[in-house]
């Protein structure tokens, strides 16, 4: 019998990154979610200035609650990491472990602008106020993370979708712990290092997560789903 995977895109992505892996995992057996967090990808159209963090833990907490589901790998990648560990603050009795792919983490209570360079902080702030109506941040490149191959890259630019502004702003409330005591295993990118999240490492290590390298780019369940895949069922 299979394990039940909840799979959380990060910022500008939405569930359509996990479909490689998705189908790997549902090919070995296995149960997956791939929900898409509020204001992105085909929920784009819900995209307002109320749309942030809390917003998104609901939706993960949503889905283990509607689809009745326990004993989960819940897995965030990149932004994602922060609505997971928001989940587990809630919703802790549904989830066996908790997988980070390149994961953004802050302390309790810290923002996933705290963790990011002020200067790049400054200029999303513009580029939302000028490209994003003030609510939302553009998205970058496909190339920015590290999405090389032509086709994949196109793939990933026409399903890129502006990222709310205000999950990069708000808190991360907690009521236990980081993690809320449950296993936690920390994948990070290598092949490149994506150095928008580096900052939270020194939080992963303090929380004392298993740390495992994974020879991939940033988008590794796009650009690498055989070992991304390989990773998490191990």
């Amino acid at each position: 019998m299979g394990d039940t995977y909840v799979l959380v895109h990060g910022a500008f992505h939405g569930g359509w990154c996990w479909r490689r892996v998705r189908e790997r995992l549902t090919a070995q057996g296995h149960t997956v979610h791939t929900p898409t967090l509020t204001g992105l990808g085909e929920r784009a159209h819900l995209l307002g200035p109320d749309v942030g963090l809390t917003t998104m833990v609901r939706d993960v907490v949503g889905v283990l609650e509607a689809e009745e589901l326990t004993e989960v790998v819940l897995v965030g990648h990149s932004f994602g990491a922060l609505p997971v560990l928001g989940a587990v603050d809630r919703a802790a009795d549904r989830v066996r472990r908790i997988v980070l792919l390149d994961g953004l983490v802050v302390p309790a209570g810290g923002r996933a602008f705290d963790s990011v360079d002020p200067e790049v902080v400054a200029q999303r702030e513009i580029d939302a106020k000028r490209r994003g109506h003030g609510i939302a941040m553009p998205p970058p490149s496909a190339e920015s993370f590290a999405v090389t191959d032509p086709e994949d890259a196109a793939w990933v630019t026409r399903r890129l979708s502006p990222h709310p502004l205000r999950s990069y702003r708000e808190p991360l409330a907690l009521d236990g712990p980081l993690g809320n005591g449950l296993p936690v295993t920390y994948l990070r990118c290598t092949d490149p290092e994506y150095a928008p999240i580096a900052a939270g490492h020194a939080v992963v290590k303090d929380a004392g997560w298993e740390w495992r390298d994974l020879p991939a780019g940033h988008d590794a369940m796009i650009t690498d789903p055989d070992a991304t895949t390989a990773a998490l069922t191990s």
